[in-house]
């Protein structure tokens, strides 16, 4: 069952190439976070079947500006089955400690984290239900989005991992990681979106709707 995949949405960075909270930033009718939550729960909730599957999780850790990003995720989660937690280390320990309070915030009924970024907006609603369809098809550990040979996000890690992944010291990168398990990952094509990201304005500029 698909809801037994929880997406984990970091949105804790500082924004500093930026010079302003990013996730707050407007994304044609929305926010970027507006954004891709949105895409996130379509991705995630196209594949429920609604008789027997709760609504999908979608957790949001936030570091930086976390007031007003804290606001920005309690406005949406009126329309969205949200919940966030709070990530201490966000200033010294980077992405792996954002992704190690997401994972530590998760019920035992969640089998799969499909880890995403909150400031890509332009990620395709269909590369989260493709990663959920490898995942489901082939229970590979890890799966991961590629395009010409460079992965992406998201990505989805299986339990069974999380215990490796949580032992990491904070400022460990995510691609260590991945490397070690480089035999077990199951990639899938996927379009630039994968690789792109908002960290400057001109990053903004160039790629808002």
């Amino acid at each position: 069952m698909t809801s037994q995949i929880a997406a984990i949405l970091l949105a804790a960075g500082e924004s500093r190439r930026m010079g302003q909270p990013k996730m707050l930033l407007p994304w044609g009718a929305t926010t970027v976070l507006g954004q891709v939550v949105s895409i996130f729960s379509a991705g995630l909730s196209s594949k429920l079947d609604r008789r027997i599957d709760p609504e999908p999780e979608i957790l949001i850790v936030t570091g930086g500006a976390h007031t007003l990003v804290e606001a920005e995720v309690a406005r949406l989660a009126k329309q969205y089955p949200l919940r966030m937690v709070y990530n201490p280390n966000y200033a010294l320990g980077g992405m792996v400690s954002s992704i190690q309070a997401g994972l530590m915030a998760l019920g035992p009924e969640i089998i799969a984290a499909l880890i995403g970024l909150g400031d890509q907006p332009q990620v395709r609603e269909k590369t989260v239900r493709q990663i959920c369809t490898a995942f489901e098809q082939t229970g590979s550990p890890i799966v991961i989005p590629s395009f010409q040979n460079r992965r992406g996000h998201p990505w989805l890690v299986t339990r069974p991992l999380w215990p490796e992944l949580l032992a990491l010291p904070s400022t460990t990168s995510p691609r260590q990681f991945l490397d070690v398990h480089a035999a077990q990952i199951e990639y899938i094509p996927a379009d630039e979106s994968i690789l792109q990201d908002l960290d400057t304005p001109e990053d903004y500029n160039s790629l808002r709707p």
